[in-house]
């Protein structure tokens, strides 16, 4: 698949992935939207940002239009179940960014705030609700959500679900399904308890695995700068002393923080805009386009943003702050050295970014060189690198591939660019493999 044009979507779909500047689908959006689209259940391993976001919430709305049943009060016809607030958040603004040409409904419940505004976004019920298991099983106990009308569930980051403790709710939530539904599961990893559990609520399902990036551009210079969370903004600053550093990426891990690099860069005299989805498409476009020219030195992006920027030039990609996904390392880094050009990427690591730093350094499997000629350098901060705390980090996983065994009979390779939405996704390129499982859950 080369455009989103082939995937079979709907036109206020198109137009609406159109409308973000994407065209072409990352791997596992390729692999996932077609068989989602016709009802079949899915087992995807896959890494944060990759772009599965979009490989389930797209076809969601499609399917959901297509059938366009009356909504019933405090009832939901598909629900996703994530494990945190911040990602249900973000796939809450994926389903507004790709339905909005479309009249569907759809709310976020998660803990941690009050419960009576996504109580009163329920009463008419929804088409999509996005929940965390805590707060979801809290408001069906109270008797504010039912589900027994949902077509479509998704559990997404199923690993994280058993790593946090939510399997348990997770099995509680599922009972409460109509056994008549499609389920796509998403996971990083595949430990053993993840793959029973996927055994027993998938029917006849297709399993894609997409492989993470891993390989970094051999043309890019790499360098990390240790340096205290506060002191950064200033040494972004002197670097960009440096005449050669003439168009830079500058990445934030949020678009706040976007915003205000941007600002800082800009009172001290250096030409910057920002670029997140907190931006209109129009305000985004400008600030590529300025960029694209020259009038814009500084790109300040965020991660899910940074997708829709395809410039040939780079010459500089700076992590001001570390990714918490090492594959986005990859990703963003790739931005520069293209087009046979030469490229350096400098990161600063603070110490709350250590863990990110050794995550990235296994995935690549290369020690990232320290640059010591800055006046801002940390020995601290460069001593905690050098020895990791025993026992590890933080025991999260940074291999993407999945334990499926011999259940795929088939197997492709998918690759390619990466296009689609706000969906967390990179310039993921990898293998995929798909196939339809023996494996039958007992419910139909």
């Amino acid at each position: 698949m080369k455009h989103f044009s082939d995937l079979g979507l709907i036109e206020p779909l198109n137009r609406a992935v159109q409308a973000e500047g994407y065209t072409t689908p990352t791997p596992v959006q390729a692999a996932a939207i077609p068989p989602a689209l016709r009802g079949i259940d899915l087992l995807g391993v896959a890494q944060t940002g990759t772009g599965k976001t979009a490989a389930f919430t797209l076809p969601i709305l499609q399917r959901l239009d297509e059938t366009n049943r009356r909504l019933t009060p405090f009832a939901t016809r598909a629900l996703i179940l994530t494990p945190t607030r911040e990602l249900a958040i973000q796939i809450g603004d994926s389903m507004e960014t790709y339905g909005k040409y479309l009249n569907q409904r759809h709310t976020v419940v998660f803990g941690g705030v009050g419960q009576q505004p996504q109580v009163s976004k329920m009463r008419r019920g929804v088409d999509t609700l996005i929940a965390t298991p805590g707060r979801l099983l809290d408001l069906m106990n109270q008797g504010f959500i039912r589900l027994d009308q949902v077509e479509i569930f998704v559990l997404d980051e199923a690993d994280r679900m058993l790593d946090m403790g939510f399997i348990r709710d997770v099995r509680k939530i599922v009972a409460k399904l109509p056994t008549r539904r499609q389920t796509l599961l998403f996971s990083a990893t595949m430990p053993e308890a993840i793959v029973s559990f996927a055994e027993d609520i998938l029917y006849q399902y297709e399993h894609i695995e997409i492989k993470p990036e891993s390989k970094t551009a051999d043309r890019v210079g790499q360098r990390v700068m240790f340096v205290e969370k506060a002191n950064k903004q200033r040494l972004l600053n002197d670097l960009f002393d440096d005449p050669t550093m003439d168009r830079a990426i500058v990445f934030t891990r949020t678009k706040h923080g976007a915003n205000r690099v941007a600002k800082y860069l800009g009172q001290h005299g250096i030409e910057a805009d920002a670029i997140h989805g907190n931006k209109s498409q129009s305000a985004r476009q400008r600030a590529l386009e300025g960029f694209r020219d020259g009038n814009v030195r500084v790109l300040v992006a965020t991660d899910i943003a940074s997708r829709g920027i395809d410039v040939d030039d780079v010459s500089h990609v700076i992590n001001f702050d570390l990714p918490n996904e090492p594959e986005s390392y990859v990703h963003r880094i790739g931005r520069t050295a293209r087009a046979g050009a030469e490229g350096m990427a400098y990161s600063f690591c603070d110490a709350d970014e250590i863990d990110y730093l050794l995550d990235i350094e296994k995935i690549i499997q290369q020690k990232v060189e320290v640059d010591l000629n800055h006046d801002f350098h940390d020995d601290r901060i460069a001593l905690m690198h050098a020895t990791p705390r025993k026992g590890g980090k933080s025991g999260r996983s940074s291999a993407g591939q999945g334990r499926g065994g011999n259940r795929s009979r088939n197997s492709n390779s998918g690759g390619g660019r990466s296009g689609g939405g706000n969906s967390g996704g990179g310039n993921s390129s990898g293998g995929s493999s798909s196939g339809s499982s023996n494996g039958r859950r007992r419910r139909r």
